[in-house]
């Protein structure tokens, strides 16, 4: 997976369309294809992606050739990565949990505490003071994601934009709907092995599930190309809809991932789970990558944002 990653990012990811240019829905098919092809690729691909992004809109350093990025914007209570400015330029200091990629990034784009304010920073990897910390990482799903924490002391750094600015820019919500477009795909490949048993041997049973996978796949990829033209319609945010926009895209998607690993194990049972190894991943892979998503609390605020909305539907 890691060679297929470096490749994709030197020969195939200076292609990528960036959000709101014109093309939304090409960036997100092909997020969705690498994600459908391997759930890690995918989701290793997207926070590349996701970076040269951010590092477009923030006007940040431009990424050279053979540099792998990540986006490690993770900011639980604790632990806090803190950021200080001295005579020899920004140090990092403090552990980062949630690193996806720890050991293969070459490079991340880093939150940190700056007072009480949270600022982003680019950070060289490659620096012996930043090292991922052992065991960290124990997930069945997603472990080739090598998601654990990581250790700065001291490393240097160079702001991307201002304070807030990660957060506060109209590109953070578009990002969101990218990371839908890898649970979407990474679903459509867990489809895949439904589709194949109907294929070879359809009951009314197997069918029936085949069918609501279908439409729920359906109504997902519609939600992503609809989106993709609103946000190429207003790439700035204008009209002040990338909020519930992604959340709603992100709702829609994740009901549908999830419906599509339930009703593919009704349908086919255990054995798929048992006896193919990279089904059994797939299933695993996803599961933990749809819990990017903070379910109830997610839908939640898009009800509180709704509720302030006059037409919502």
């Amino acid at each position: 997976m890691a060679s297929r990653l470096r490749k994709w990012v030197v020969e195939e990811s200076t292609d990528l369309p960036l959000p709101g240019a014109g093309n939304t829905d090409a960036r997100w098919q092909a997020l969705a294809m690498l994600s459908r092809e391997n759930t890690v690729l995918g989701r290793l691909a997207e926070g590349h992606a996701d970076a040269v992004a951010i590092l477009a809109e923030l006007d940040g350093p431009k990424p050279r050739r053979g540099q792998i990025w990540g986006v490690w914007a993770a900011e639980p209570p604790t632990p806090v990565l803190q950021a200080v400015h001295g005579q020899g330029g920004w140090k990092l200091t403090g552990v980062k949990p949630w690193c996806s990629g720890a050991h293969i990034c070459t490079d991340a784009l880093v939150t940190a505490k700056v007072g009480d304010r949270s600022q982003m920073f680019a950070v060289d990897l490659t620096q012996s003071w930043c090292s991922p910390i052992p065991h960290t990482w124990h997930a069945v799903g997603m472990a080739g994601s090598d998601s654990g924490s990581v250790r700065f002391d001291g490393a240097s750094a160079k702001p991307v934009g201002e304070p807030g600015a990660y957060i506060e820019r109209p590109g953070f919500w578009h990002g969101a709907i990218g990371v839908a477009s890898c649970w979407f795909g990474s679903a459509c490949a867990v489809a895949d092995t439904l589709h194949a048993a109907a294929r070879s041997g359809g009951d009314a049973h197997k069918n029936a599930h085949l069918g609501a996978v279908a439409a729920a796949l359906g109504a997902a990829s519609s939600a992503l190309t609809t989106a993709a033209a609103e946000i190429d319609s207003d790439p700035m945010d204008s009209d002040g809809q990338g909020r519930i926009r992604a959340r709603v895209v992100r709702a829609i998607v994740e009901s549908a991932a999830t419906e599509a690993i339930d009703r593919v194990g009704r349908a086919l049972g255990a054995g798929p789970l048992c006896a193919d190894a990279a089904h059994a991943q797939r299933v695993a892979d996803l599961s933990v990558y749809l819990r990017q998503s903070h379910a109830e609390r997610d839908l939640a605020a898009l009800g509180e944002d709704i509720a302030k909305e006059d037409y919502p539907w």
